[in-house]
């Protein structure tokens, strides 16, 4: 006794969702990522350039390293601190993390637990 072979395909029922109902916990996890990490990260950054663009001569800054100075010269990537009577440092602009006296602007990292 032969018995053809029958392979059905079978069809999406009634009960299967639809792919747009399957993608929404996708969708709805990018949204909340975004808005908890990505924009907040977006909105300090640019704080912080503003901050260093803006910075002047005769400022008084607080380093990312903890030196106190003044500014006395600043060039398009560095600036020359004075931290003492004829003491002058060149650092990066970037290493500027807020005024004297203020909030620091750049957030320092202590969770990281590294050392120099």
């Amino acid at each position: 006794m032969n018995t053809p072979l029958v392979i059905a395909m079978s069809q999406p029922g009634p009960g299967q969702p639809n792919i747009v109902v399957q993608m929404l916990p996708f969708v709805l996890m990018l949204g909340i990522f975004y808005f908890l990490v990505l924009r907040p990260m977006r909105t300090r950054q640019k704080k912080v350039q503003e901050f260093q663009a803006g910075l002047k001569v005769g400022d008084r800054v607080i380093t990312t390293s903890g030196i106190y100075g003044q500014i006395t010269k600043i060039g398009e990537t560095s600036i020359k601190l004075q931290i003492a009577d004829k003491i002058t440092i060149e650092i990066a602009r970037a290493a500027v993390g807020g005024l004297q006296g203020q909030e620091p602007v750049v957030p320092v990292n202590n969770e990281q637990g590294g050392s120099l």
